[in-house]
């Protein structure tokens, strides 16, 4: 008998009941807002801030509305301006080369390699052909780069890193925490990641004057005194009359339900690992599927898995999948379908950009979302399901 799973895929980890009752206390108050014109103590964003920040290990914290929001104005506070060029590697989604449209500045793609990471080679290729002075590294799906090979070139460079850790919440690699690489990095609570708050973003930093125009940006008006984990407020003495307020700040509702998620976090991504790497393992075993490669060094946080997948009839292979419970997303599609997409499908970024090994790469790499609460057996299932619909089609 074949395989199947019963169990939506895209259902998301619920939010804990200490999340539900800080958020039905807040309701109760009606200060749903982040800031108080009596004055902002308590505030449950302030203190959202304060403990990311300590968990990071950064000295400053933002938080704001989505995981897009944090990347636009961790980007425009590290100093990205209309017309900048801004590296950035080919392998990602939607609202990453988004963010960059939104600053108005220029994406110069950068070839990924079978580690479905940035190429070194590539980057320092293009960055010597195109002088870009920024970098957005995106760590898309929770693969990380060899970020002491990605800093040295940054350096070499002079280059001003900006990390979107939107898939890699409590990841490090060789000991350092994904965030703590960049001049500023960008984090998501967006539902199916490591934490849920249906939307929201988190701007970490060290660095007093990104801090501070992030927290003026994000829509403080005069009221950042209210903020924990910023600079003095003589630092925004500099800054208050030229940044433009984008209202992109975080609810305190918002923030009430992350508050309870964050001490979670080690024993999510410990349970989403052992899921990810029991059903690598039986992937692994098939002759037709290739998994990307997993350095010593990365220590990893997957909330889905990637494989490569050999044979010409794929299309075939996730009809018979989906048919079978188990809807796989497709990179190599001509079409952008639901959140998948790539370079070619972004009509708005220039055309002329040499991604070919990047495309070649993500002709047959194929992505499933990985629910935390997938039991054992759901997961032996789940890999079951793909192996036989490859067979079923191959046979």
């Amino acid at each position: 008998m074949r395989a199947r799973l019963d169990l939506d895929l895209a259902t998301p980890e619920p939010p804990p009941q200490a999340s539900i009752d800080a958020a039905m206390r807040l309701l109760k108050t009606g200060h749903l807002f982040r800031y108080g014109e009596m004055g902002g103590e308590g505030n449950e964003a302030a203190l959202l801030e304060s403990e990311f920040a300590a968990m990071l290990g950064a000295k400053y914290c933002i938080a704001v509305n989505s995981g897009g929001s944090a990347m636009f104005l961790a980007l425009k506070a590290a100093g990205v301006q209309a017309g900048d060029k801004v590296l950035l590697n080919a392998f990602t989604l939607a609202p990453v080369p988004g963010a960059l449209q939104h600053l108005g500045a220029e994406t110069v793609l950068v070839d990924i390699n079978e580690r479905l990471v940035i190429d070194p080679d590539a980057l320092r290729s293009r960055a010597a052909q195109t002088g870009a002075k920024f970098l957005l590294q995106s760590h898309m799906r929770g693969h990380i780069a060899d970020m002491d090979e990605i800093t040295a070139i940054c350096a070499e460079f002079d280059i001003k890193m900006i990390e979107d850790c939107a898939h890699t919440m409590g990841a490090t690699w060789n000991g350092v925490q994904t965030g703590q690489f960049g001049i500023a990095a960008a984090f998501s609570s967006q539902s199916y990641k490591q934490f849920n708050t249906g939307e929201g973003g988190l701007i970490v930093t060290n660095d007093a004057d990104i801090a501070a125009r992030a927290i003026l940006m994000s829509g403080s008006y005069m009221l950042y005194k209210q903020h924990a984990a910023a600079p003095d407020p003589v630092v925004f003495e500099h800054w208050k009359g030229s940044c433009a307020n984008h209202s992109m700040r975080m609810s305190a509702l918002v923030a009430a339900i992350l508050r309870p998620q964050l001490p979670l976090l080690a024993a999510r991504n410990k349970r989403w690992r052992e899921i990810h790497d029991r059903i690598a393992s039986r992937l692994r075993c098939h002759q037709m599927i290739r998994l990307p490669d997993r350095p010593k060094e990365e220590n990893y946080t997957p909330t889905s898995i990637q494989f490569f997948l050999a044979g010409g009839n794929i299309d075939a292979v996730l009809e018979q999948s989906a048919r079978h419970g188990v809807p796989i997303k497709f990179f190599g599609g001509d079409k952008a379908v639901g959140f998948t997409s790539r370079s070619i499908h972004w009509e708005y970024i220039s055309r002329d950009q040499p991604v070919g090994q990047s495309e070649r790469v993500l002709s047959s790499l194929c992505d499933v979302r990985l629910p935390l609460g997938l039991t054992n057996d759901q997961a032996d299932i789940l890999a079951d399901v793909i192996t036989q619909s490859i067979d079923a089609v191959m046979a």
